[in-house]
């Protein structure tokens, strides 16, 4: 192989590589996860939440919980690593129970987790702080299917210790903010 076709070929596994790489959305994770539920439960999304984020704003962990007819707790959760399955379960949700336990429609679900996060990072309150980690939440609300994005961010004092700030709701059907309780007085 000479000096060129092996450049070539380098640069091709480096974009693919970094293609592979790029963090999936919390809609493309409900597409994933359906080859691990049943067919009665496919794209039939009750409520999707990540883990609080390490060493990015971007979660890694993800929980994508499906409804499921046939299961105890009328619920079938895959969890994800890095846009990978990493476990298929049945939890038990007697809390969620007594709530909403139908599936989102995702006909009227138009803002991503990734759109999401930018929204809440754009809130005015937050533009002196460094924000450090984030965890989000699609479920059903009051006003129709909401993100809850909560965030921490980095304390004055010592940049290395977080804090959690607070939460922005804002609607998964157009992105506006439904509430905003933010508290950037604890960075201090």
């Amino acid at each position: 192989m000479n000096m060129k076709t092996f450049f070539i070929a380098a640069l091709i596994l480096a974009v693919a590589g970094r293609a592979a790489a790029r963090d999936l959305t919390a809609f493309e994770l409900i597409k994933a996860g359906d080859p691990y539920v049943g067919i009665q439960s496919k794209d039939k999304v009750v409520e999707i939440h990540s883990e609080k984020s390490v060493a990015s704003l971007t979660p890694d962990i993800w929980h994508v919980v499906y409804y499921d007819p046939d299961a105890t707790f009328k619920s079938v959760e895959v969890k994800f690593g890095a846009g990978k399955e990493m476990e298929t379960s049945h939890p038990m949700r007697m809390f969620q129970m007594a709530g909403n336990h139908e599936a989102l429609d995702r006909s009227t679900l138009k803002v991503d987790s990734d759109q999401a996060l930018k929204i809440a990072r754009a809130q005015p309150l937050l533009k002196k702080l460094t924000l450090k980690a984030s965890q989000l939440t699609l479920q059903h609300g009051d006003e129709g299917p909401v993100w809850n994005v909560r965030l921490w961010a980095a304390k004055l004092d010592n940049p290395d210790k977080q804090v959690d700030i607070g939460v922005v709701t804002l609607s998964a059907t157009d992105g506006s903010v439904v509430k905003s309780d933010l508290h950037p007085d604890k960075v201090d």
